[in-house]
């Protein structure tokens, strides 16, 4: 086994499958509401599944919780105070940890954003998605334009100065000045970081049977060059693909994924990645609801030991996407290869002006990023 202090840090996904409808654009694995929630059920099974995955723990402290969805809003405070208080018998807590919860504004309450900072609950993701009603309508969101400015204020009054706002860009008979107009409305209501990342259809949704009409990509292009000057103005780093933060306001979390840390998984249909003395070990849970509280017939779907020879993509694959890179040695702790494996593409890649490797960081070029999908297929299958 790799001794603890040479495994990457460790960070909890918990998800909560369940929304109040399925929008349109939604992959995710979620299932509307059908009459009362099972959150007493549903946490008991959850912490069940803990007791079986803590040899993945391997004595190191939780640095990140992320609470993800479904609608994670949906459940109360309380459930989330019995959960925590399970959480904390069984893993111990970083000092400074980061918990995160995505909330919709169509499914608050009045003093919950109070009760979730209470429990410890520290930082916010809100799924505003847009301000203007009639892309609200188009996306079959529940919400208002008066609803997510009001839950934006609402996480504000509850004490949360560290907050995302999700938005997405290139929207139905959306124009430029309308994506700009988004934007300008989620910096002018105080969010530090905003995730502003385009609609893309995917398979298995709604929108994939029904494609809505996109803008053409010229447009969309210069939707984007157009998004990321008025972000920058307003003094947000892009320091990721879709992520914009103020000074102090990066989601630590995401961080751990982009630079290949660990991850547990718990809830229905979420993912986990753990390093051992084996190499990286992916894992899932049961997707169906029903299933994973009946534990029928196991709460692990599916484990999957990575390939070495898939290892450098996987790594690239994440920490690519961060505009700064990653040190370089993060690739030989993270995936126990060594450099050599995938020197000669980074040679051959950096003489293309694709990537930048300075001896100490890698990272893409501004050229590089335009060619992401090209630059990650020259590390399939390395050896």
């Amino acid at each position: 086994m790799i001794a603890p202090a040479s495994l990457p840090p460790l960070s909890l996904y918990i998800h909560i499958p369940w929304c109040v409808r399925k929008c349109p654009y939604c992959d995710f694995n979620s299932h509307a509401q059908q009459g009362e929630l099972p959150e007493a059920a549903y946490v008991a099974a959850m912490l069940e599944d803990l007791d079986q995955d803590l040899a993945y723990v391997q004595g190191r402290p939780i640095q990140s919780i992320f609470i993800g969805g479904g609608t994670p809003s949906l459940f109360s405070a309380a459930a989330y105070a019995e959960l925590f208080a399970g959480l904390r018998q069984r893993l111990v807590f970083a000092d400074d940890i980061e918990i995160t919860l995505e909330a919709n504004p169509g499914t608050l309450e009045q003093g919950r954003f109070a009760a979730y900072r209470a429990l410890g609950i520290n930082r916010l993701s809100i799924g505003v998605q847009s301000f203007d009603p009639a892309q609200l309508h188009k996306l079959g969101r529940i919400h208002s334009s008066g609803d997510a400015l009001h839950a934006i204020a609402s996480a504000r009054d509850a004490g949360y100065d560290n907050f995302n706002v999700d938005l997405m860009h290139g929207l139905s008979g959306q124009s430029q000045a309308e994506a700009l107009a988004d934007l300008q409305q989620a910096i002018d209501a105080g969010a530090p970081h905003i995730s502003w990342y385009q609609l893309t259809i995917e398979a298995n949704t709604e929108f994939y049977k029904r494609p809505p009409e996109l803008p053409q990509e010229n447009d969309m292009l210069a939707m984007q060059r157009a998004g990321f000057e008025l972000l920058a103005a307003a003094g947000f780093q892009r320091y990721e693909v879709s992520a914009f933060a103020r000074p102090g306001h990066r989601a630590r979390h995401n961080i751990n994924y982009w630079q290949f840390g660990d991850y547990l998984a718990l809830g229905a249909g979420a993912h986990g990645k753990i390093s051992d003395g084996a190499g990286v070990l992916r894992y899932q849970k049961t997707r169906k609801p029903e299933d994973y509280l009946s534990r029928a017939p196991s709460r692990s779907s599916a484990q999957q030991r990575v390939a070495e020879a898939d290892l450098p993509f996987e790594f690239m694959m994440n920490a690519l996407r961060l505009r700064g890179g990653v040190p370089r040695v993060l690739f030989s702790q993270r995936t126990g290869l060594d450099w050599s494996v995938i020197g000669a593409q980074v040679a051959a890649l950096s003489e293309r002006d694709l990537l930048i490797n300075d001896g100490s960081m890698l990272r893409c070029s501004e050229r590089g990023f335009a060619f992401i999908d090209s630059i990650l297929s020259e590390f399939l299958g390395s050896e």
